[in-house]
């Protein structure tokens, strides 16, 4: 993923809403969200290449997502022996607590390229990247992580924030309609509030819209929309998209949550 706008505990009607973009190479082999069959509790995208995936959800609540960190200068942490779908993939296969998966995500950070990740379940919610410092639980509210650290104030996360935070009075049937929406957007901020990651400025406007549709190589494959409603009912939407940011499908489907087991 490359924008995750999120909900927690924000709202007493939807305890986790998610709206989120993987921008991606579209060579890369990928099939839709669907049921895995081999973790058939797991309902998520998944890289076909590597085996990995960058959100899903379990029937049991878990969550997990993944980020790549953009730093293109020397320094940067580069490439690494480890896919970082496997970060996403490896908490939901598990049953260890969001927690103490992340705490061993974070002493062998270094085999792989730089990250932030996000994993939790209904009770609480964790992230990490290895450019940070620790393991953090996140608060509850409304959060955004694209290509940095947790609610860096890149203008699509401060912006999708303030606008995911005004759609959460909206009822169940109009809800997914406005999230996809606000992933649709592929406006370019002002020059002078895009960051600087070492990639040059024509670059950062290039990546600096929430929906990234310029060519036929690299732009946003699929958008993702995950709404929990207090009663553990799950709708989860995805749409997958071609060069240029042309619409090519649509996979939805709702399952209710079963009981925790850890």
């Amino acid at each position: 993923m490359c924008l995750i706008l999120f909900a927690f505990k924000a709202s007493a009607d939807y305890p986790l809403v998610v709206a989120g973009n993987r921008d991606e190479a579209y060579e890369r082999p990928t099939a839709a969200a669907d049921f895995w069959t081999d973790h058939p509790h797991i309902y998520a995208g998944r890289d076909l290449e590597l085996g990995g995936t960058w959100m899903g959800l379990t029937r049991n609540g878990r969550f997990a997502a993944v980020t790549n960190f953009r730093d293109g200068y020397p320094q940067g942490k580069g490439t690494a022996p480890r896919s970082r779908g496997d970060l996403a993939g490896g908490y939901l296969t598990t049953d260890l607590p969001a927690q103490t998966y992340l705490q061993s995500v974070a002493a062998r950070q270094a085999e792989y390229a730089g990250f932030s990740t996000l994993a939790g379940d209904r009770d609480a919610l964790w992230y990490f990247s290895n450019y940070g410092k620790a393991v953090e639980c996140v608060a509850p509210g409304v959060h955004g992580l694209s290509n940095h650290l947790l609610d860096t104030p890149w203008p699509k996360v401060s912006d999708g924030r303030r606008e995911l935070a005004a759609l959460l009075t909206h009822d169940e049937q109009s809800l997914p309609e406005k999230l996809f929406a606000l992933l649709a957007d592929r406006s370019v901020a002002p020059e002078n509030s895009l960051p600087d990651t070492g990639v040059g400025i024509a670059r950062e406007k290039q990546l600096g819209p929430k929906f990234i549709a310029r060519d036929d190589r690299y732009g946003t494959r699929a958008s993702t929309v995950i709404i929990v409603n207090r009663q553990g009912e799950v709708y989860y939407a995805e749409r997958s998209f071609g060069g240029h940011g042309i619409f090519r499908s649509e996979v939805t489907r709702r399952f209710s949550l079963t009981a925790l087991t850890t």
